[in-house]
């Protein structure tokens, strides 16, 4: 039981991939808060989690209603007088090509998947800085990772949790708290229609939800983005390669072009522990000497 003792909050959980979540972390002994849009949904997983032994809360409500999640928070807070995890699994899908995409459908899918992330995570931050203890797992894509047709607004706020989980886990660092995402491949109803139907009998939800133990135990690692499908782990990095100086001059574009190749080379490319890393690289390569005034510590976020 790795988790016992420890209180999750997992978004989305009614059904689909978050009640597998849900299901998953009780039986590795969590207790649960149990959060959907559809109260009856989020009622049935946490009935089931208490009828197989467990403990758990249901918190019906939109994870973009601030009102609704501090709630949420309050009532884990009341019942168990601490909240370790929390899981922003919660999305929507308003699938359609960049062209006939109406900007509200973009705005939702921005809305739900990134603020709603955001207005969760605000909620449950300053708890856990105070008990200097927290893992946060956002839920990213591969379309966001890597793109996806017809799915610009899904593929954009993906990538956007990705860019809040690297700088939260850099600001909550000192106070314990951990920050990762997972880019999970299932077969929900978000997914049908998307892939043959062979290929979603192969993805059942309940093979992605192992991935989320490394992320919230004891020693999580912070900053992982972890893929999982199918019962296959894998990790995505986001990484800077070596690059060429080719300094200042009118042709200095056309330089690049003829030295693409090299500047695009794998090689000896790095994972960055911050964004700064890009700044200091390219002000040693011109000889400056003013990287110790780029580094994280000079801009307040060093542990």
């Amino acid at each position: 039981m790795p988790l016992k003792g420890r209180v999750a909050i997992i978004t989305g959980a009614g059904g689909g991939l978050g009640r597998q979540h849900a299901l998953y972390l009780a039986r590795k002994g969590a207790r649960v808060v149990v959060n959907d849009l559809e109260a009856a949904s989020a009622g049935a997983v946490a009935a089931a989690i208490r009828d197989a032994g467990g403990e758990a809360l249901a918190a019906p409500g939109s994870i973009t209603d601030e009102a609704a999640v501090a709630a949420m928070a309050a009532h884990a807070l009341e019942a168990w007088g601490r909240i370790d995890i929390l899981v922003n699994n919660a999305g929507i899908l308003r699938d359609r090509s960049f062209a006939k995409m109406g900007l509200d459908e973009f705005r939702q899918v921005v809305d739900v998947h990134l603020m709603g992330a955001v207005i969760c995570t605000r909620a449950v931050w300053d708890t856990m800085r105070a008990q200097a203890y927290g893992r946060i797992v956002m839920t990213t894509s591969s379309s966001g990772l890597y793109g996806n047709f017809g799915q610009a607004n899904y593929g954009a706020a993906k990538m956007a949790l990705v860019g809040l989980m690297q700088t939260l886990a850099i600001e909550g660092r000192k106070y314990g708290i951990r920050v990762n995402c997972l880019a999970p491949t299932a077969s929900t109803g978000m997914t049908a229609g998307v892939l043959p139907e062979e290929s979603l009998r192969a993805l059942e939800p309940a093979l992605v939800s192992p991935a989320l133990l490394p992320l919230v135990v004891d020693d999580a690692p912070t900053r992982a983005i972890v893929c999982a499908g199918g019962g296959h782990f894998a990790r995505a990095y986001v990484t800077l390669t070596e690059g060429r100086h080719l300094g200042a001059g009118d042709d200095a574009g056309e330089r690049l072009i003829a030295e693409w190749d090299a500047v695009s080379d794998p090689a000896g490319q790095v994972v960055p522990e911050y964004g700064f890393t890009q700044a200091e690289r390219e002000v040693a390569s011109a000889g400056a000497q003013a990287v110790e005034a780029l580094s994280p510590r000079a801009h307040g976020v060093a542990s």
